[in-house]
């Protein structure tokens, strides 16, 4: 029996294709529409943050992004409905985005594709159809969905630290995580079917984009640390710095009494304050050879 056409998939596909299309051939529409930190923070250009989904690098990009998306989104299509695959599908393109946006708002950075659209339609796919495999080239076999999720997240976030190749893995990872909230929010009922993967991929994603809003400048963990060790030095030493002129003040003023009075004005617990910090002095001071 043959299926239905997927009418929504075959024109988001076709506007795709136009839309890279018209940036292959004229940059100045390319860079109109293309995702960049600064025309969307200092102009207020937000429609760049999903008009980049219709631009694409080359045709290969394209070819490999439609296919992924036909493969995934006629499906979601089918049994689900337009509605929910344009939900799922714009919503995860904005997502990554905005994933983007915050880890770059700092850089000059470019991007195009299609990519957090497809990934956030891919993941919606592994939980509203179950018990699917997914073929990963170059791999001869299949590997099952849920392992291709687990490992997907792992790669992207990978990529986003280490910076790999030129690939937006910081809008795949953004696109993904969004595109399963949102396919949460419409049909709640998948945490009950699977609910031991789920809760895997969303500990997996929400543990990353954490790593990721407290540490946006890429740094390992190691780094991290380092800092928190560095800010704790500094603090101790500002501390330290603190009480040694307080103590200086305190024996300043015992000395002043001293001149003054003499040294039977001080009391017996005064006299033994005053020998303890002439004892802190010396050793603090220099020694000069």
């Amino acid at each position: 029996m043959n299926e239905p056409p997927a009418f929504g998939t075959f024109v988001i596909i076709a506007l795709t294709a136009w839309g890279s299309f018209q940036g292959f051939r004229n940059p100045a529409f390319r860079d109109r529409f293309i995702f960049s930190p600064a025309p969307i923070l200092r102009d207020r250009e937000y429609h760049r943050l999903v008009t980049s989904g219709f631009l694409h690098a080359d045709w290969m990009h394209f070819l490999f992004n439609a296919f992924s998306f036909y493969s995934f989104g006629k499906y979601l299509e089918l049994f689900f409905g337009v509605g929910t695959l344009l939900a799922i599908y714009f919503g995860s393109i904005v997502g990554g985005s905005l994933l983007s946006l915050y880890l770059h708002r700092h850089h000059d950075y470019r991007a195009l594709g299609a990519s957090g659209g497809v990934c956030g339609v891919i993941f919606a796919s592994i939980f509203l159809l179950p018990g699917g495999s997914i073929y990963v080239f170059p791999l001869p076999v299949a590997i099952p969905s849920w392992l291709y999720a687990v490992l997907f997240l792992l790669v992207s976030f990978y990529g986003v630290k280490r910076q790999v190749g030129n690939v937006g893995h910081d809008a795949h990872l953004g696109g993904a995580i969004i595109g399963l909230l949102i396919t949460t929010a419409l049909y709640p009922a998948i945490v009950r079917q699977s609910p031991l993967l789920y809760v895997a991929v969303m500990t997996l994603a929400v543990g990353m984009f954490l790593y990721l809003w407290l540490n946006p400048l890429f740094l390992p963990a190691t780094s991290v640390l380092r800092r928190a060790r560095e800010l704790v030095s500094q603090t101790g030493s500002r501390i330290k710095k603190a009480k040694r002129l307080a103590e200086g003040r305190e024996m300043d003023r015992l000395l002043d009494q001293v001149s003054k009075s003499g040294l039977h004005s001080l009391s017996a617990l005064e006299r033994k304050r005053l020998e303890l910090l002439a004892e802190r002095r010396k050793t603090d001071d220099p020694r000069v050879d």
